[in-house]
């Protein structure tokens, strides 16, 4: 990380949910954040929620739809600029919209191919660019257990979308492997289970599965300290279930979906 000075973050995504959560805990482990997000006036709530609490934190927001792509570009630099570098980046912005494949709603579903994929493109090559500059920078990649495999129905599209960025995250590694960046940029991907947020409003509130917005963020940012390769979040129940949603039979699989 950095060599002096608290270490730096953008979030996007953050006006709300996991990644609003994610810049609260970050901010009170010592981080100066970056917040980025369509709803501006959500992201000033929480800067000014984060510097009641951490006075001492630096906290900088943008208005950022990650559709529009070279705003992307112009954000990253601007924080890079501005905080005098980015440590890590949590490409974190998504839509969960979807419909059952063939049944007239397309616009649904390239809207959400659209913000969870080559939005996701556009945030990876503009932290990367910043991360290459500096040679150091650690790459989160925001996937969901959806990615293990392919979902039916609505989630059809929101689930390849996530496999999509899972793999862009793990090519970007198997590219740095064994070069002399390998040690100075760090690559993550992390697989949400059922964590609350309103993205998943719909999702029945009593299932077991579900964990509460802090602690499933409690997860996820323990695992992007370690730096680790991937993780899915929380650990349980959901390491366990991911090998057997990738090899269960499709029967077996629609009844644990």
């Amino acid at each position: 990380m950095t060599s002096g000075g608290a270490k730096t973050i953008l979030i996007t995504g953050a006006s709300s949910g996991l990644g609003a959560e994610m810049g609260r805990q970050f901010a009170a482990q010592g981080y100066d954040v970056a917040l980025a997000a369509r709803r501006t006036e959500r992201l000033e709530e929480l800067r000014a929620e984060i510097l009641a609490a951490h006075p001492e934190r630096r906290v900088a927001t943008r208005a950022l739809d990650v559709t529009d792509h070279a705003a992307v570009f112009r954000v990253f630099g601007e924080l890079r600029d501005e905080f005098g570098r980015l440590d890590r980046v949590v490409v974190n912005a998504g839509l969960g919209k979807g419909a059952r494949l063939g049944t007239g709603r397309f616009e649904a579903n390239l809207e959400t191919a659209m913000t969870n994929f080559v939005g996701a493109l556009a945030q990876t090559e503009a932290a990367m660019e910043v991360f290459r500059a500096q040679e150091a920078g650690h790459l989160v990649m925001v996937s969901s257990m959806s990615a293990m495999r392919g979902m039916p129905s609505a989630m059809t599209t929101y689930a390849a979308t996530k496999a999509g960025v899972a793999h862009l995250a793990e090519g970007l590694r198997t590219e740095l492997h064994g070069t002399r960046l390998q040690k100075r940029i760090k690559v993550t991907v992390l697989y949400p289970g059922y964590i609350r947020s309103e993205m998943n409003d719909k999702v029945e509130q009593s299932t077991p599965l579900m964990s509460s917005t802090e602690n499933g963020v409690q997860a996820m940012v323990a695992a992007i300290e370690k730096e680790v390769a991937d993780a899915c979040v929380p650990p349980l129940p959901w390491a366990a279930m991911a090998p057997v949603m990738k090899h269960a039979p499709l029967g077996v699989l629609k009844k644990l979906i």
